[in-house]
């Protein structure tokens, strides 16, 4: 037994619930995302369990939280507490929530289960100035992102453009075009001249 609480919090996506543990349930620096059952089997039961409910059309999975998309014509209110107990009870017979981290994410950090192809605006190849963003990121704008139930991941940059992958609450959230153009882009272009636009690549 693991003694667990978990709380709920509201994400500026209105279709993600954050579901915040008082302990690590997921001990590793990656993040991984569930589109649905077939994506999860085999990495986290936990997933596959809660897309068995009708509403959940996405699982997302960090360090101590877990974010749960929902289908847009239902509440939260008639379905949080369900949840809830359901991710808290799961958590209490399980040390982690994750099993096996997807394959895609072994490979190339940041993939989730799920990734297309990246396609940026230009070859994927590694550039000189990978190591300055990716440190920009991780320092400024990764805290923020977890802190709202999501997670920014580098994907290139090509040609003065900065190709990124949204996941979790920010995936599909109506603020994330804002919270890029407005405070990731402005970042970077402030802080690295040779960057001129920031773009994000669909899930």
């Amino acid at each position: 037994m693991y003694p667990t609480s978990i709380y709920a919090e509201l994400t500026p996506n209105p279709n993600t619930m954050k579901f915040v543990a008082d302990r690590v349930i997921f001990p590793s620096d990656d993040a991984v995302e569930y589109l649905n059952a077939t994506d999860a089997k085999g990495s986290s039961e936990l997933a596959v369990e809660l897309f068995n409910f009708p509403f959940v059309k996405g699982v997302f999975i960090a360090r101590n939280f877990v974010t749960v998309a929902k289908s847009g014509d239902l509440s939260w209110d008639l379905i949080t507490f369900e949840l809830r107990e359901f991710i808290r009870e799961w958590c209490i017979k399980h040390e982690n929530v994750v099993e096996r981290i997807p394959e895609p994410v072994q490979q190339a950090e940041g993939e989730s289960a799920s990734a297309k192809t990246a396609t940026p605006k230009g070859p994927a190849l590694p550039s000189e100035y990978d190591e300055a963003i990716i440190g920009l990121l991780n320092e400024y704008v990764k805290p923020a992102v977890e802190s709202d139930g999501g997670a920014i991941d580098f994907v290139s940059f090509y040609d003065g453009v900065v190709t990124v992958q949204l996941r979790g609450s920010c995936s599909g959230c109506p603020s994330s075009t804002i919270t890029l153009k407005n405070g990731i882009e402005q970042l970077l272009t402030t802080e690295l001249p040779v960057v001129k636009e920031v773009v994000a690549e669909s899930v």
